[in-house]
């Protein structure tokens, strides 16, 4: 199957939804889409789940993890399910119930977070990142996104923190009080939903003073006029990072990025590490980092951040290493260079520089604006939508355009979809990340 192949039309079919965000969006597509003849069924891991389903065909599996594989496919054996919607497809019962729908002829389908953010969902067919079978090759985008046009990047949808917390309170406090519902039930997420809201209180009671000295640090190196680079942390939870990337935890990635920094970064060059805004302050990533460059010898040349505005940062930065993080698509629209350690699906060559590591910090490689343009047009056509997850608005615009592309076999059209996908899931690491070494003279 090559670029700009389609599904076969299927005049009714039926859809099972797995779990998605917290967020009604899941079930205003459901809604959508037996507004078109077609049947949405539904399974319910947990009480969240179910909370936030709240309409017909839904099922409760209260069995084990172990047994979920063979329940599932059953089950979309009984129920001729035809496609399958979820959110995170590596979570340990979606990764099995993919593995399932894949050995029936299931179509997989994954919404998530979109890559062109803040107002855009993503809508991809078979996966993400290494799952993705969006185009690798530079040709291929170039000639997918030939006359399509411009995105319009006016925000056209705003959600707040605040309704983005208590979806996520209601979602995940039924399951800590009323576990006993689903008892077979085991959450992907590292940390218990107490111990992240307690970080999350710690947190915002800081807030605004880490702010100002963000915007302070910032001002400061945006001003300085010395060379500096960006990193932006990842959620230590993201799946981005736990399966589409070498590293086992972001820990081995901030140490090989402040040891090959401390190596091969011109002597006068600086790094900004930001964390990221949704992190919930429970591993000491500045006391981390701090510890790390002062044993390399590169402490006063490493910028920690918490708060402040990423973009403006990266407007004046030399350009930005990450392991996958979407912020790397924010910087190559701002024509930065960018160096991806893991898997993306924007780490195209011409695009993302393709150098070591070690090379990026002396000569990175800004991307082709050309190809820039071009797959920023064909991602905005086949693999997203306006939209979000925790606004009356987002939601039902979001809603309807995924049912309607679901509908009409067009997710990942026109011209985006290769199989087989184009790109490979990285090995783990079977050892810890280097040890830092302190850094070495300079000619």
């Amino acid at each position: 199957m090559t670029a700009g192949t389609t599904i076969q039309q299927r005049p009714r079919r039926t859809f099972l939804f797995l779990q998605g965000p917290s967020s009604p969006i899941f079930a205003k597509i459901a809604a959508r889409l037996e507004a078109f003849g077609h049947t949405c069924l539904r399974i319910n891991l947990n009480a969240g789940d179910q909370i936030f389903w709240r309409r017909g065909g839904a099922h409760n599996y209260r069995g084990s993890i172990a047994n979920w594989a063979a329940y599932v496919e059953e089950f979309i054996r009984r129920h001729s399910v035809s496609d399958l919607v979820l959110l995170g497809e590596e979570r340990p019962y979606h990764r099995l119930a993919v593995a399932a729908a894949r050995r029936l002829s299931v179509e997989v389908f994954v919404v998530e977070m979109g890559y062109l953010r803040p107002d855009w969902l993503t809508l991809e067919r078979g996966g993400m990142s290494s799952n993705s079978h969006f185009p690798a090759d530079p040709q291929q985008i170039l000639q997918a996104a030939a006359g399509l046009p411009e995105p319009d990047w006016r925000r056209r949808h705003t959600q707040t923190f605040l309704a983005e917390a208590a979806y996520d309170l209601l979602y995940n406090l039924p399951n800590v009080f009323f576990w006993f519902l689903f008892p077979g039930y085991r959450r992907h997420a590292i940390f218990h939903p107490l111990a992240e809201y307690a970080g999350w209180v710690r947190r915002l009671a800081a807030a605004k003073r880490q702010q100002r000295a963000a915007n302070r640090l910032i001002g400061s190196l945006t001003s300085a006029g010395t060379p500096y680079f960006v990193y932006p942390l990842q959620l230590e939870t993201d799946f981005q990072l736990r399966a589409h990337s070498p590293f086992n935890s972001q820990k081995e990635a901030i140490a090989d990025i402040l040891a090959s920094f401390a190596r091969h970064a011109p002597a006068a060059s600086r790094l900004a590490i930001k964390v990221h805004p949704l992190d919930n302050s429970l591993i000491p990533w500045r006391r981390i980092i701090s510890k790390q460059s002062t044993a390399l010898g590169i402490n006063e040349r490493v910028i920690y951040l918490d708060g402040g505005n990423l973009d403006l940062l990266a407007e004046k930065s030399a350009g930005m290493v990450t392991v996958n993080s979407t912020a790397g698509l924010h910087a190559l629209k701002q024509a930065k260079p960018v160096k991806i350690l893991g898997r993306a699906v924007f780490d195209i060559a011409g695009l993302t520089d393709q150098q070591p590591l070690d090379a990026f910090w002396a000569a990175p490689q800004a991307p082709d604006p050309e190809l820039g343009a071009a797959m920023f047009r064909l991602m905005a056509a086949s693999i997203q939508v306006r939209g979000n997850f925790y606004s009356v608005a987002g939601t039902d615009a979001a809603a309807d355009a995924i049912a309607e592309r679901l509908h009409g076999n067009t997710v990942n059209q026109p011209g985006a979809f290769i199989d087989p996908p184009p790109r490979r899931k990285p090995q783990k690491r079977a050892s810890a990340s280097r040890q830092a070494t302190p850094a070495r003279n300079r000619s």
